[in-house]
């Protein structure tokens, strides 16, 4: 009897220590991640060397930037990777209806967040700001193009992740591949949080 209860508790110890252990996604997903972080690591500190060597001009092109559009996008970010959590949440309680419902409010984040991006992009160039202008601005365009293609992308998953959780059957591989997609978007989160900062917000 004493071994019985030896080895059910031992069995509880280890699922607890599998789910505080447990990474969410497929490993590949993973290796992309760190690989990104990585390159945009590499460029922030070109960006801060660069803005060292010429504070004055960095400082007042960062001046220009309109720092209502980046907070609007920040806000659409933040909330886009909540309605995620949420889906994930939703997905490993085989909640369908709300799994896809949280995707999709996540996607209409991303519509958001591109239409701000796009108006900020018109603002300026119509005001004559374009990438060689100066070293600032040619960062901005660079830094915020990349992680546009990054939120484009990142849109492609969260609708086909809704639309793949609409089919239902929600089985620990699906979920799997939910959280990949969904660790992909936190990372596009986190990233337009640096470049806030580092753009808009560092004096």
């Amino acid at each position: 009897m004493q071994n019985l209860i030896d080895d059910i508790q031992e069995t509880r110890e280890t699922t607890a220590t599998k789910k505080q252990t447990h990474i969410p996604g497929e490993a590949g997903i993973w290796v992309m991640i760190f690989g990104d972080m990585l390159v945009f690591s590499f460029m922030f500190v070109a960006f801060m060397y660069y803005r060292r060597a010429d504070v004055v001009l960095f400082e007042q092109s960062r001046a220009h930037l309109n720092q209502h559009f980046g907070l609007v996008n920040t806000f659409f970010m933040l909330t886009s990777s909540w309605f995620v959590a949420m889906a994930i949440s939703a997905a490993r309680a085989n909640r369908v209806k709300m799994t896809v419902a949280f995707f999709r409010l996540a996607l209409a984040c991303g519509v958001g967040f591109s239409v701000v991006k796009i108006t900020e992009y018109a603002q300026k160039i119509n005001a004559g700001i374009v990438l060689n202008t100066n070293d600032f601005y040619m960062y901005y365009y660079v830094f915020t193009g990349i992680h546009f293609m990054h939120v484009l992308i990142g849109m492609s998953v969260l609708a086909f992740m809704a639309h793949y959780a609409a089919k239902g059957d929600f089985s620990p591989l699906k979920v799997s591949h939910f959280e990949s997609g969904a660790s992909f978007w936190h990372v596009v989160d986190l990233l337009w949080i640096a470049l806030f900062a580092l753009l808009y917000l560092l004096q």
